[in-house]
């Protein structure tokens, strides 16, 4: 997440700087070591299916021997182990994410148009078939990941819903993980992690058929698998490290906004987060406010250096070049905590999901409380790309058709333009039409 010298260039003398990166970006997600791993381990499981699976899982996940799969008592009785508040809070996140997604998939309808007299069009939305979902838990679980990938599919109307979560320290699967997967509607879980997970659900080696459609984030090597099976499937999107900006002014707290920004600073050493605001005096006072909320933070080692080399903060002369920064970045999570939040919500478009106010937390929907979709494109995808959503397992399907009314004047064009092209099948499928047309006519 950083701004194009272009658009620098072009803004000059209408922003300052008040903290830079160190780094200009994070490592970059394609590692030449990663992506010879990981190819060197799908071609590997397509030639030896589940045994390389297993010895997979030995090596990098110490499984010990035993069902990778969950049964229907395990998932279904994974909330009995949680304590009660924290199972409390997983059904609220569940609800609310379920609700929201249910309210997208009812303004998405199927259609069917006359366009002219006789030319029937139309669509229907259809729900992919299989997918399956990877389910972090590694050095922070993410309850609420099952909330937006089995529970969003499920809303969409997808039949079956596939999971893998990686086993914990003792062989086992994270409860919370799993019972967030269980009230989101899953049909299977495996204990299962990383590369081998996902070539596994893919190349259909679990017992279960090859799924259509990937979804879920995860490490470096999990991103590149995705990205190297993504035609033999479809997948949600190809995420790097987590990213925050926030733009506010002279209004905002700058403890909240530092408290944010370090938020999802937390995520990862390489987590960018930046501040772009109209008051320099802001702008100084969160940096003095990071610095401060850091030395008492438990996560410091990892946020700390997020921060330090991914840190920007800018002091923009108006409300205008905040805008046009802030679109720059295109961030994955954009919070606006100043005293016009409707202004900016019209202007600013480029974005992964916005929060907008005081009372607003990225955390509220990364934890999915806010009913929210928390897979979101990163490094400037939100210029050109959405998150997941319903409408991401749903293949808008189109249909037509033609009366005999209608056939002359398509058949006519279709054999001009086919003849045009030198594509003489193409125009006999049109003329045959039209022939028929015109012997009935005449009998």
């Amino acid at each position: 997440m950083r701004y194009s010298p272009a658009l620098l260039q072009s803004l000059e003398g209408s922003f300052r700087h008040l903290k830079t990166p160190l780094i200009n970006a994070p490592a970059a997600q394609r590692d030449p070591a990663v992506i010879a791993t990981v190819s060197s381990m799908l071609s590997d499981i397509q030639s030896r299916g589940i045994d390389a699976i297993l010895d997979y899982a030995r090596r990098l996940d110490n499984y010990q021997g035993g069902d990778i799969q969950l049964s229907a008592e395990q998932i279904a009785t994974s909330g009995d182990r949680l304590p009660a508040d924290l199972r409390e809070a997983i059904e609220l996140g569940s609800e609310r994410t379920a609700a929201f997604a249910a309210e997208q998939r009812s303004h998405l309808l199927d259609f069917e148009t006359e366009l002219v007299p006789g030319l029937i069009t139309g669509a229907r939305y259809v729900p992919v078939s299989r997918v399956g979902a990877y389910l972090p838990a590694g050095r922070f679980p993410l309850t609420a990941s099952a909330f937006m990938t089995v529970g969003v599919a499920k809303a969409a109307g997808v039949p079956t819903v596939i999971a893998c979560t990686p086993p914990q320290p003792n062989g086992g699967a994270n409860d919370a993980v799993v019972y967030a997967a269980h009230l989101s509607g899953v049909d299977s879980v495996f204990v299962l992690g990383g590369v081998q997970a996902l070539a596994a659900m893919v190349y259909g080696l679990l017992g279960e058929l090859p799924i259509d459609m990937l979804v879920g984030a995860g490490n470096a090597y999990v991103a590149e698998a995705k990205r190297q099976l993504f035609g033999a499937v479809a997948i949600d999107l190809l995420a790097g490290p987590s990213e925050v900006a926030v733009i506010s002014d002279e209004t905002a707290d700058p403890e909240i906004v530092a408290a944010d920004l370090l938020g999802q600073a937390e995520h990862g050493p390489n987590s960018p987060a930046a501040l772009v605001t109209t008051s320099e005096k802001q702008g100084r006072a969160v940096i003095e406010a990071v610095e401060r909320q850091l030395a008492g933070l438990v996560t410091e080692p990892i946020a700390g250096p997020a921060w330090r080399d991914f840190g920007v903060v800018t002091v923009a002369n108006d409300r205008e070049t905040a805008v046009a920064l802030m679109d720059d970045l295109a961030p994955e999570h954009l919070e606006v905590l100043t005293a016009d939040d409707d202004w900016y919500h019209d202007a600013l478009r480029n974005y992964g999901s916005i929060f907008l106010g005081h009372w607003s937390t990225v955390a509220y929907s990364d934890k999915g409380m806010a009913g929210t979709n928390h897979v979101l494109p990163t490094a400037g995808g939100a210029k050109h790309s959405a998150g997941l959503s319903v409408s991401r397992f749903l293949k808008p399907l189109t249909y037509q058709r033609i009366s005999r009314e209608a056939t002359p004047e398509l058949a006519n064009a279709v054999q001009i333009i086919s003849d045009s092209e030198g594509m003489a099948a193409h125009s006999a499928t049109a003329t045959m039409r039209l022939a028929t047309y015109r012997d009935e006519s005449a009998e």
